[in-house]
């Protein structure tokens, strides 16, 4: 009983510290607010005096007001620094962007200028390729309809057609694009003409029978008169000299050889290859023959050097064409692989 009694005394006089140090807590608060409002409750007297010193002016204000006027003030300069720093900022981003349009402007005018260009080169190339597929026999690439009224490009100027918030050069390029796809069909029908004529140029005597750039032609086909004999014969080929030594002689076209042999009051070493269609080459005066007879050429294989074997005043190469037993003039032919190059 006197331990519980102990206990009940000991909290009473916590309590009572308590209860005092909170009095005198709430004192001291209450205290310095009562000092506070009784300091800022005081007055001073601010005085103006002009220079004329003929009327003074004066008004009181309390410490509340000049703190309440203080705050104020310090809120504008912050205010006004932050919207300063804020403004800059702006005019800084408004610059750079201003810069980057600039550049977006210069960039576009030049795309401008490319794609105009490009437009001048598609006309060019529109015009070439109907007159190729005019000379083939091939008719036009324009397409029939509307767009054959006034060409495939005539849409380039057409502003009105186009939709609107697009911008020109897109629908340029559009178009451009059309056009392309439209001339891929023609450019395939020109490829397969030309593949399928350079397959038969090469059966065909096409090929220039000696090396690329040697040689010149020093007799033609035709009435000659004899360097021996003096007198007029009909020469069956044409004569390809050269100062050269071991010039190479080259097949003129796909066949095989159907005759080697030499003629010592005539054409000296020559070979005869047949090809097709009823063709057949000679080649004489020869100084070397790296092919026999039964061997299978290929257009522009080399089958020996130029000499002056036989009857002959110089080195050069004898060339002949035959379609059957007749001669004819191997410019014609030669003429045609040089005149499609």
């Amino acid at each position: 009983m006197s331990q519980t009694h102990g206990y009940k005394k000991a909290e009473n006089r916590v309590y009572r510290f308590i209860v005092r140090q909170f009095s005198r807590l709430s004192s001291s608060i209450s205290h310095f607010f009562n000092r506070l409002v009784s300091q800022g409750k005081q007055r001073f007297t601010v005085m103006l005096i002009p220079h004329s010193e003929k009327k003074i002016f004066n008004f009181k204000i309390s410490v509340f007001s000049m703190v309440f006027i203080s705050v104020i003030f310090a809120g504008v300069i912050v205010a006004f620094f932050v919207f300063s720093t804020r403004f800059s900022g702006m005019s800084h981003i408004l610059v750079t962007r201003t810069s980057e349009l600039q550049q977006t402007r210069a960039s576009l005018e030049q795309v401008r200028n490319e794609v105009a260009d490009l437009k001048k080169v598609s006309s060019a190339f529109e015009t070439t390729l109907n007159k190729t597929l005019g000379i083939l026999g091939m008719g036009s690439s324009k397409p029939t309809g509307k767009d054959s009224e006034t060409g495939d490009l005539a849409s380039f100027f057409n502003i009105e057609e186009q939709d609107r918030g697009t911008l020109k050069e897109v629908s340029d390029l559009k178009n451009i694009k059309d056009f392309m796809s439209k001339s891929e069909t023609a450019l395939q029908r020109v490829s397969g003409l030309l593949s399928s004529q350079g397959k038969l140029l090469v059966d065909l005597p096409t090929k220039w029978p000696v090396g690329s750039g040697i040689g010149r032609i020093t007799n033609y086909f035709g009435p000659e008169i004899h360097p021996f004999t003096g007198q007029w014969y009909l020469h069956k080929g044409i004569d390809i000299a050269s100062y050269r030594r071991g010039v190479p002689i080259l097949a003129a076209a796909n066949g095989k050889v159907i005759e080697r042999g030499y003629e010592a009051m005539g054409y000296g070493n020559y070979i005869v290859i047949r090809h097709a269609y009823g063709f057949s080459t000679k080649y004489a005066h020869m100084s070397r023959i790296f092919v026999n007879e039964g061997d299978t050429v290929t257009q522009g294989q080399r089958v020996g050097t130029m000499g002056n074997t036989g009857l002959s005043t110089g080195q050069h190469l004898h060339f002949e064409v035959r379609i059957g037993s007749q001669v004819v003039d191997p410019l014609r032919f030669l003429n045609v692989k040089s005149g499609i190059r």
